[in-house]
């Protein structure tokens, strides 16, 4: 792949998994009654707490996937299915809150500063985001790669920081048939993603 090819792949990759979308209206039911600058505040640490997660990560896949004694097709197919999983949720527009359970919202309302739990983690760097970045840790074998992807990363934060802090208009414009919609077309791309995850983790295994 060129530079702009990859970049667009692991963008446009992770931000369907990421899919700030969802967050937005549970990040607004969370910040209720708070100030401008303090949900400003709040979606840019939680921006940066995803960049450093989803980092570790990528540049430490590798080690993890060795330590374990996990092969690449193995965390490619797993990592697959996690992802297919993720996006059957983001079709189904009765599971808006799908990766926060009650105990995480009942924690979530009394918690100051919401920014690493639950919005950076599980909501925006969750299983799913992390699954695809292991993956795309497979199939980097160059610094280029990596550089691409930790930008990717850095760029699906920013837009993550950017939608959060301008999600009150955003849903007002959008409706909750809008956002449904979005989700959905999000969930779709997700899938395929999957799919595809699974398929480059078989391909080898039926050649050898």
């Amino acid at each position: 792949m060129t530079f702009f090819a990859l970049l667009l792949a692991s963008f446009t990759s992770l931000l369907s998994i990421a899919n700030p979308f969802a967050a937005m209206p549970i990040f607004l039911a969370m910040t209720d009654g708070d100030t401008n600058e303090h949900r400003r505040q709040q979606a840019r640490k939680a921006s940066m707490y995803m960049v450093l997660i989803l980092v570790v990560f990528l540049l430490g896949g590798n080690y993890i996937i060795s330590f374990f004694g996990i092969s690449l097709e193995g965390i490619r197919i797993a990592g697959g299915l996690l992802i297919m999983k993720m996006a059957y949720s983001l079709l189904d527009p009765d599971r808006q809150g799908r990766k926060l359970t009650a105990a995480d919202h009942s924690e979530a309302f009394r918690k100051p500063d919401i920014s690493f739990s639950p919005l950076a983690m599980p909501m925006l760097a969750g299983p799913g985001s992390i699954a695809l970045v292991l993956g795309l840790a497979t199939q980097s074998s160059s610094v280029l790669d990596y550089s691409v992807v930790v930008l990717a990363i850095v760029l699906v934060a920013l837009a993550s920081f950017g939608l959060l802090a301008i999600s009150r208009r955003v849903t007002l414009m959008l409706g909750k048939t809008g956002m449904t919609a979005l989700t959905r077309m999000m969930g779709f791309i997700a899938l395929t993603i999957g799919v595809q995850f699974i398929i480059n983790g078989v391909r080898p295994i039926i050649g050898s």
